[in-house]
């Protein structure tokens, strides 16, 4: 039930696709439920714009994403070369076209928060795991699983 996977991704807005892809196929392959992929990826996808916006590539010229899936959680992290200034939760006005990014990891993820090691800048989020049922049964539990009657 569990994949890591480490990505070196082209400094380049379409990389957010091919993550969110790779991450959304790897992660349903291991049973995860699919709303918890789809808040991860959609997590992934945030941090991976707020470093294309916001920061510089790493001086391979390249991102990283990389996730970790246990039992009970997912870790998704993006490194970048680093900015300016600290990756933190805007509030933007109602009009704003943007700063919502890091506002939405924020309310996705259980814990995010952001790692320095040299030049590079790691921003990353932690999500619950919830595991698709097979058979009535949880998949990480073996119990029964709750259904909806109606």
């Amino acid at each position: 039930m569990s994949a890591t996977s480490v990505v070196l991704l082209p400094y380049a807005p379409s990389s957010v696709a091919v993550a969110r892809q790779r991450l959304s196929s790897e992660l349903l392959a291991t049973g995860m439920s699919a709303g918890v992929v789809d808040d991860v990826v959609l997590v992934m996808s945030e941090l991976l714009s707020n470093a294309l916006r916001h920061a510089h590539p790493l001086p391979c010229g390249q991102l990283r994403a990389s996730w970790d899936c246990s039992e009970s959680q997912v870790e998704v992290a993006v490194s970048d070369g680093g900015a300016a200034t600290e990756p933190r939760a805007g509030r933007p006005t109602l009009s704003s076209l943007g700063g919502r990014g890091l506002g939405i990891v924020e309310y996705l993820a259980d814990h995010w928060g952001v790692r320095h090691e040299g030049e590079t800048t790691t921003v990353w989020a932690t999500l619950t795991a919830s595991w698709a049922t097979r058979n009535g049964h949880n998949r990480a539990t073996g119990t029964p699983a709750l259904r909806e009657v109606g």
